[in-house]
């Protein structure tokens, strides 16, 4: 499982990382084709304690404006729905992220 922002970090920084409020999110986009409509999530990202979750969401973000909406009927809901979880910071997945490095730890 890659986890973009996570490189470098050793288990001890991730620990003390974790404590002082670091988190793991994923960003959300729609995509549209005519009639079709299509909501994803991103990859995971690591969000440091003081980072901007909403900045790293931008390129999903900008996707999701330019072309989520042209779906009907759709379109204009998971273009909502993804522009409220980006801006909103990300849907945190914190906690089954730690339960899944447990396991395999």
């Amino acid at each position: 499982m890659a986890i973009k922002g996570l490189e470098n970090t050793t288990h001890q920084q991730l620990v003390q990382e974790l404590a002082q409020g670091a988190k793991f999110v994923v960003f959300s986009y729609a995509i549209s084709v005519i009639i079709l409509t299509f909501k994803r999530g991103s990859e995971i990202y690591y969000i440091r304690p003081g980072e901007s979750a909403v900045a790293k969401s931008m390129p999903y973000t900008v996707l999701t404006l330019v072309a989520g909406w042209w779906g009907f009927p759709f379109g204009p809901i998971f273009t909502i729905w993804a522009l409220v979880v980006n801006l909103g910071g990300g849907k945190d997945v914190t906690q089954e992220v730690v339960n899944m490095l447990q396991q395999a730890g």
